[in-house]
């Protein structure tokens, strides 16, 4: 079976391939690197030329709201009409959790057209909504710092490790489409500010973290339960200790992304 990872060279893409070709599939890591780009198209014929399943694990360069949405949509309408014609039996996309409940964050909204274009695209497919990934823990601090205060919100957090997100697409991928959704998420739920407040005592920082509901991520407020599964997950298996043991300091200074 002929899997294509786009974004396949990114934090979870290369996670991905790695697991798939252990288990013998035909993997081809695709980015703008290797020559496919979802944006201008190029490429993107030759590689999905007899591909069963297409994992999109592609991302924004930019955050910024009309940006992210255009990036999206552009490479979601290229991608999925390139698929059709290819006859890809399998669509496996990773969004976030919450992208229907956070209509103040631009990224999120366009995570959700990219989900929609998706369901409408006429491929079977499965889009798993995930939790925010630990590795982006130190981004996110210093997104919300303002000299040695770090203001996060105290609404309730689920961070996923990237090894489990990974896990778990690599399992998606490999078996039949489900033509719906699933949610991930990490095994331990806490508020935001306890978890990055965690992160930095375990590296090493000292900034100080201080719990304020009208803290912006990504621009926009969060509600208490926006950012966490309401119903089913699928539960990591790396708890956050196990995970800072093995991170720091590696991790200190990530970009945020969700």
């Amino acid at each position: 079976m002929k899997i294509v990872v786009i974004g396949g060279t990114g934090l979870i893409g290369s996670k991905t391939v790695a697991i798939l070709r252990q288990r013998a599939e035909e993997v081809v890591a695709a980015s703008p690197d290797t020559g496919v780009n979802t944006i201008t198209g190029q490429g993107l014929k030759e590689v999905l030329a007899g591909a069963q399943v297409v994992i999109d694990l592609s991302n924004s360069p930019s955050f910024e709201d009309q940006a992210a949405l255009k990036v999206f949509q552009t490479s979601g309408r290229n991608l999925l009409a390139t698929e059709a014609a290819a006859g890809v039996g399998h669509h496996v996309a990773l969004s976030i959790v919450g992208t229907d409940r956070t209509p103040e964050i631009g990224y999120f909204r366009a995570k959700l057209a990219q989900e929609k274009l998706i369901e409408s695209s006429g491929i079977p497919y499965t889009i798993i909504r995930s939790t925010q990934f630990l590795e982006f823990l130190g981004g996110i601090a210093d997104s919300g710092a303002q000299g040695n205060v770090i203001r996060i919100s105290p609404a309730l957090f689920q961070p996923i490790a990237a090894d489990d997100v990974a896990a778990i697409v690599a399992e998606v991928a490999l078996a039949p489409p489900r033509n719906g959704r699933i949610e991930i998420a990490g095994p331990e739920r806490a508020p935001f500010n306890e978890f990055v407040a965690r992160y930095l005592k375990a590296i090493g920082d000292p900034r100080q973290v201080v719990s304020d509901p009208e803290a912006r991520y990504f621009g926009g407020r969060v509600a208490d339960r926006a950012l966490v599964p309401l119903g089913e997950a699928r539960l990591g298996r790396i708890p956050f200790d196990d995970w800072l043991h093995r991170a720091r300091p590696a991790e200190a200074h990530h970009h945020p992304s969700p």
